[in-house]
């Protein structure tokens, strides 16, 4: 909806219109903004002060956001590689001979080695349903190439949360205002879900709830708990069991709820057994009667909730730590009340239509898939694909910054006989290497509805400003592809209204009373899945799980491993398989002292490379104003294990391993506990010294949904004689 013109913007002899939008970011915020526009230029962008989330505020990562459409950076026409890859060097080109490049070269490989040997790359650079992840997936089944797999993030807490409770949207995060006792696992909220803290002082303010952060790093969020408790890297599991071992033996488990609303509490008992407190200590490096504390605390402080963080699956025992944790509101009933449970991510609450999206049924059988974060290995032959990769297209992500094996992703990227289309907003670390670049359009300058994993609020976004230079939004992008193979499939005959009004089953009873129309007057609508102050959907059970109960002991795990499909275009075929164990259990990490001593005599430490708080991801990493709020890229050490390596407190330093190294200056905090340095994912290469976090990190996965194990590696770090040299 455009609303009417503000009578303030008389004085600027311009008028100006206000249009609803929504934020783009891979965020569970999904903010609800008003786009200023003065003369058709967006002037300002402001949050929804109606919206309960929103309440007007946007974080420092949309703070100039008018200003990052106008940078001077941004990609407006295609443009053609004239240097080295890596070197950034292009030259510009029409959309007829960038188009008619593709083809070609897509014909000829397609002619030689088979339409698998194209695979597409893409995450969740735009939220959107029209532009965000599945946007490119029926254009690429269509075509027949290798289906990629999109675990970056959430498919290992997905596969998790399914096997365990199934495909609800759990407990919502406005209901947190009544809980009395909240568990933060993993997650840093005052960075990475702003707009949800307020729900958990509210509940502190109000209800006396005691707010508990569980995080290796004393991290903004930490600091502002009522308590904090520190957990070695990937130990997760080991603590959940003990709280779960720990509820029994203190006799607080809800024994009606357990009777009626679960199944395997028998084998989870004899399981949990196993991690008596002292047990846990050992592990996680919790004293064993915080264990205690916490488990009598949780149990008896009804409605207990626990906000789950994407940080969990990050290590080699992710997924079963999220097991464990899941299971934990079944075993004290906190599922009965309003404010109780635990939160994962509520998209399964929308009535979004995936298969029509990604049309699965134009996957050729036998179609392989590869996972994304195996890119390094898929491109350098150390995967021994036939037919080997020719072409990869990039959309939505920006793998050399985000994704593992940084070296061994470039040097595949470098490879001459690789064509490499981008389409994105600016030239970042991937599209450098890019034969074709594309240009892709911003958010005030397109039309989507924004899937949201943080709230139950579906929200339009409206297109403000006409999009500048030759810059096409994503749905546009795939329907001149298309047209450019030769598709003739009515699919891309549709305009993005058409589609988004396709791509919803608007009958839904969580869409009753919400249509396409009245989103465009009213720019975002709550779900109907019950009311903040109501909402208690396992009151008495009804899970979307197989058994309709709480499954501690899964039925899921007799398929073996999976990825849900919405992370591989629908594709429910060629899954990872392998033995799932039907049962929560603390599975210890690829690296760490304690679980490889003889590679930790090399690399004793372990890192974390937490989201930063000014970027999202790699996004914004080149604007100055962001830059200037997150600094540069930095290693946080404990000062001990500072000394015992020389070095001093803005000292230059190389982190590395046998995968690769970078360098930042020394910030000396016991934020980070001993054995233990932080460094933030996000930082372009050029702002840093050419390499960043993730030429650390292990290209393998966890044994769940094949997430990554960015949070379970080990490194040494030394002081830098010569800076000048890092630099």
């Amino acid at each position: 909806m455009t609303l009417a013109p503000e009578a303030g913007s008389v004085g600027t002899g311009r008028e100006l219109t206000i249009v609803r939008g929504a934020c783009p970011h891979d965020c569970p915020d999904t903010c609800a903004m008003l786009f200023h526009v003065e003369d058709g230029r967006l002037v300002d962008v402001k949050g929804d002060p109606d919206h309960p989330m929103t309440r007007g505020g946007l974080c420092v990562k949309l703070k100039n956001f008018p200003e990052h459409h106008y940078q001077s950076d941004r990609l407006l026409y295609p443009m053609r590689r004239v240097g080295p890859k890596g070197a950034g060097e292009f030259e510009r080109i029409t959309w007829d001979e960038a188009l008619a490049e593709i083809r070609q070269r897509w014909t000829d490989i397609i002619a030689e080695y088979g339409s698998q040997a194209i695979m597409p790359h893409a995450y969740l650079g735009h939220q959107g349903v029209l532009n965000g992840l599945t946007s490119g997936d029926a254009f690429f089944n269509r075509l027949g190439s290798s289906v990629a797999e999109k675990t970056y993030c959430e498919s290992g807490s997905s596969t998790a949360w399914h096997m365990t409770v199934g495909g609800t949207g759990g407990l919502d995060i406005e209901s947190m205002a009544h809980s009395r006792y909240i568990v933060v696992w993993g997650m840093n909220m005052t960075s990475t879900n702003l707009h949800g803290w307020p729900f958990l002082l509210k509940a502190r303010k109000e209800n006396g709830a005691k707010i508990v952060v569980i995080d290796p790093v004393r991290t903004r969020t930490a600091r502002q708990a009522d308590w904090h408790i520190r957990i070695r890297p990937g130990t997760d599991g080991a603590l959940a069991m003990g709280l779960i071992h720990e509820i029994i033996a203190q006799g607080l488990t809800d024994t009606d709820y357990v009777e009626r609303y679960t199944v395997g509490y028998d084998e989870l008992a004899e399981r949990a057994a196993q991690y008596p407190p002292e047990r846990v200590e050992e592990i996680t490096g919790i004293p064993a009667e915080d264990v205690r504390t916490l488990a009598r605390e949780f149990a008896t402080s009804q409605p207990a909730a626990i906000r789950q963080g994407v940080a969990i699956e990050r290590s080699r025992g992710g997924g079963q730590a999220i097991r464990a944790i899941t299971s934990l509101p079944a075993l004290v009933g906190a599922w009965r009340h309003v404010g109780g449970g635990t939160m994962e991510m509520p998209i399964w609450e929308f009535p979004t239509l995936f298969d029509r999206i990604c049309m699965p049924e134009w996957i050729p059988e036998g179609t392989r898939v590869i996972n994304e974060l195996d890119l390094g290995m898929a491109l350098t032959g150390e995967m021994e694909l036939d037919p080997p990769l020719k072409s990869l297209f990039v959309y939505n992500s920006n793998p050399v910054s985000q994704g593992p094996a940084q070296a061994k992703t470039m040097e595949g990227l470098a490879r001459e006989d690789l064509f490499t289309v981008v389409s994105d907003h600016f030239v970042n670390d991937t599209a450098k290497f890019a034969d074709i670049v594309l240009p892709a359009t911003m958010q005030a300058e397109q039309l989507d509805i924004m899937v949201t994993w943080g709230h139950l609020y579906i929200s339009l976004n409206q297109p403000a400003i006409a999009p500048p230079g030759e810059c096409v939004p994503n749905s546009e992008l795939f329907r001149r592809l298309a047209a450019t193979m030769g598709f003739t499939d009515d699919y891309w005959d549709r305009t993005d209204e058409q589609m988004l009004r396709d791509f919803h089953d608007w009958d839904a009873p969580a869409l009753q009373g919400i249509t396409f129309d009245s989103l465009k007057e009213t720019g975002w609508a709550r779900l109907n899945v019950g009311l903040p102050g109501e909402r208690a959907p396992h009151a008495e059970g009804n899970f979307p799980t197989p058994s309709g109960k709480c499954e501690f002991r899964s039925s899921l795990a007799e398929g073996g491993n999976f990825v849900v499909p919405v992370w591989r275009s629908m594709y429910d075929k060629m899954q990872p398989g392998g033995p799932l164990d039907p049962l929560p259990d603390y599975v210890p990490p690829f690296e760490s002292p304690s679980s490889n001593p003889e590679l930790a005599r090399r690399y004793p430490l372990s890192i974390v490379s937490p989201k930063p708080h000014a970027f999202l991801n790699s996004q914004y990493a080149n604007a100055v104003d962001k830059q200037d709020v997150q600094g540069d890229q930095r290693v946080w050490i404990h000062p001990e294990d500072a000394a015992e390596r020389g070095v001093a407190d803005g000292d230059v330093v190389k982190v590395f391993n046998d995968r690769g190294s970078f360098f930042g200056p020394a910030v000396l905090d016991d934020v980070v506990m001993k054995g233990l340095v932080m460094a933030n994912v996000g930082h372009w290469q050029n702002k840093a010294s050419g390499s960043t976090v993730n030429t650390i990190t292990l290209d393998r996965h966890n044994e769940m949904g094949n997430a990554g194990v960015f949070s379970d590696n080990l490194v040494e770090v030394e002081r830098v004689e010569d800076p000048v040299v890092a630099g």
